[in-house]
């Protein structure tokens, strides 16, 4: 038996309250033998926090400055920005870039070492690179102590499989973080000591297979609610954050569907936006399948659209957990400081009075392109006349709308506040080029392309948080990992690529049409137009914008369309400002930067060059 000696903090059932500050009330750190990490149910689950407090939350694990949208959906004009220099191809500062949540200021600054995961403020938390590499070493640990080396001996049978439950998850989980980056990466099964040589694996489907398995295994060993079990009673109404079936199902069909997206599948050598590995895509369905079994069974379930800001910020009390009930998975709580600058990160400052943030302004190409009209189709679409009577009325572009057009972005004229505190000139939002919620270029704080965003921010009776009306410290509003909407449109994906979008299943009963007109009945518009349905690729085009709507601003895009093949089609390159004067008389779109983007280059993040000189059998990405 390998015995470690190992730091533990004993912080069961409080990491996983959010709340501010004082949410990581703990034992003092202590140094144990594995014999007594692993000698009780209390001490091995303490062990086991300590891997979803490595678990990064990307929008407040940049330091101060909310800079987490790296997709052509948002722009800043900020040069040291993560998302700068994203734009301008230079993944090798990105990779280790402070402000990023792959890397954060701590990390960079200070060394790896001084990360330390039990700091109430999320930036000062490892980054995703260095907290990924540590949670994989304790699931292994934990992996090893139970199975290998016989601990918790005096623990029950349901404590040791929920120790073991929630190690398979994470072990493959962390992989998955770094993957989603970097690639293909060696599937790690064991406690790394001394020297070691784990080559790289040719195709990123082998390391996805070795995570499916893990996720199959936590899958049998976790359970369906902790409060329903006798080792969760000691943290009885605190468990919503804990591992479940749920989850497991749910990350095990990300994980495979990742796999045989069109970038995975083809390898790097070649790449057909619409070509999947449908094998791969199938085993996504059926892994979809069982966490939809229970949103039938009353685990989850869609928000409503009347209770849908419930999902993003609206609390039930303050620094209680967002999501509501299509809660799946997040990173632990934190910083009420930072948690804010979040919320506000798409609003100008002069509104909120928030210190530190900086705004994040959505592009116009991506308004233009995902956001369409109020009868269902894209603006393409509706334009063509093919779909029927057209709205899109380009001296008008803001009218007949979809619904979520007018509940997530902030346009021209939309009223903050009426409160007779509030100055005048911040009453209505002047997003006109030179007016007063427009940047003039030289600072960062009004909108830089005639948009703002207000997912996250908190609005009661028509009136947003302001200086003059400050209602966000009831609210906490969180960028979740995965949300039950996300699923739903993971598994239409999954299913269409496999199946088709009018062929159900034999796990489960709803074809990947019913599935997207799920949202699109929320919203209040119709479904799909049937000549669109008919047309497979058409439909997949479909399938993504409405993914991109759903999803907008919630950090999912720089995956999405580098996983689709898409990121270094033009479309996807240009980000753009829309300008008109204040009488709305004109509108221009004005090219703000055309982003560098080479397929296969600017995929995948380098590899630390350090990294890939640990042993033989780890090459660097292509191009770097």
């Amino acid at each position: 038996m390998k015995n470690f000696k190992i730091k533990l903090i004993i912080i069961l059932g409080l990491i996983l309250s959010f709340s501010c500050e004082d949410y990581l009330d703990q034992a003092p750190e202590s140094t144990l033998d594995q014999e007594e990490v692993f000698s009780t149910f209390k001490n091995a689950q303490g062990f086991v926090e300590e891997m979803y407090a490595s678990v990064v939350d990307y929008g407040t694990s940049a330091h101060t400055f909310q800079d987490y949208i790296y997709g052509d959906d948002a722009y800043g004009n900020r040069t040291w920005k993560a998302s700068y220099q994203i734009d301008f191809g230079n993944l090798n500062a990105v990779a280790r870039h402070r402000y990023s949540y792959l890397w954060n200021w701590q990390s960079a600054e200070y060394g790896t070492n001084n990360a330390n995961i039990n700091q109430a403020n999320a930036s000062r938390r490892p980054g995703l690179w260095d907290g990924s590499l540590r949670g994989i070493r304790k699931a292994n640990i934990v992996i090893a102590s139970v199975e290998q080396d016989g601990l918790m001996v005096d623990a029950t049978q349901e404590e040791r499989d929920v120790i073991l439950g929630q190690a398979y998850f994470f072990r493959a989980f962390f992989h998955n973080e770094i993957m989603k980056f970097y690639g293909r990466f060696p599937y790690i099964k064991e406690v790394l000591v001394g020297d070691f040589a784990i080559p790289r694996p040719e195709t990123y489907k082998e390391c996805a297979l070795e995570a499916n398995e893990d996720y199959k295994r936590a899958i049998e060993l976790l359970p369906l609610n902790w409060d329903d079990e006798a080792y969760g009673q000691l943290t009885f109404g605190e468990n919503k954050g804990r591992l479940t079936k749920g989850v497991a199902y749910a990350f095990q069909g990300k994980n495979l569907l990742l796999a045989g997206s069109p970038l995975m599948h083809g390898n790097n050598k070649s790449i057909n936006t619409y070509e999947y590995d449908t094998e791969l895509c199938n085993m996504a369905v059926d892994a979809f399948a069982g966490i939809l079994k229970l949103d039938d069974q009353g685990f989850y379930d869609l928000a409503t659209w009347e209770n849908y800001d419930e999902v993003f910020w609206k609390t039930p009390t303050p620094n209680s957990w967002p999501g509501s009930t299509e809660f799946v998975f997040s990173a632990p709580g934190g910083n009420q400081a930072q948690a804010q600058r979040f919320m506000t990160a798409g609003i100008d400052r002069d509104i909120h009075g928030r210190n530190g943030s900086e705004i994040v302004s959505p592009t116009h190409n991506f308004i233009h392109q995902n956001f369409g009209m109020s009868n269902g189709l894209s603006i393409e679409d509706d334009l063509s006349g093919l779909y029927g009577p057209t709205l899109y009325d380009p001296l008008n572009p803001f009218d007949n709308r979809d619904p979520r057009f007018y509940k997530w972005v902030v346009i021209d004229g939309e009223v903050f506040g009426t409160k007779a505190s509030i100055p005048a000139k911040h009453r209505v939002a002047q997003l006109f080029t030179g007016g007063e919620h427009r940047s003039t270029g030289s600072d960062n704080q009004p909108s830089t392309t005639g948009y703002m965003h207000k997912k996250f921010y908190p609005i009661i009776d028509g009136e947003f948080h302001s200086k003059w009306n400050r209602i966000i410290d009831q609210y906490t509003g969180v960028r979740l990992h995965m949300r039950l909407t996300d699923v739903y449109l993971m598994y239409a994906e999954a299913l269409h690529a496999a199946k088709g979008a009018t062929t159900a299943p034999a796990s489960y009963p709803l074809t990947a049409e019913a599935a997207i007109n799920l949202f699109r009945s929320r919203a209040g518009i119709p479904d799909v137009h049937p000549s669109i349905v008919s047309n497979s690729n058409k439909f997949m085009d479909e399938l993504r914008r409405e993914r991109s709507v759903e999803l907008s601003y919630e950090a999912h895009r720089w995956v999405d369309i580098r996983r689709w093949g898409v990121a270094h089609e033009i479309e996807y390159r240009r980000k753009t400002s829309f300008e008109f004067p204040q009488d709305h008389s004109s509108y221009t779109e004005n090219l703000l930067v055309e982003r560098v983007c080479e397929f296969p280059k600017h995929y995948w993040l380098p590899f630390e060059a350090k990294q890939t000189q640990i042993y033989e059998g780890f090459p660097q990405n292509p191009g770097w």
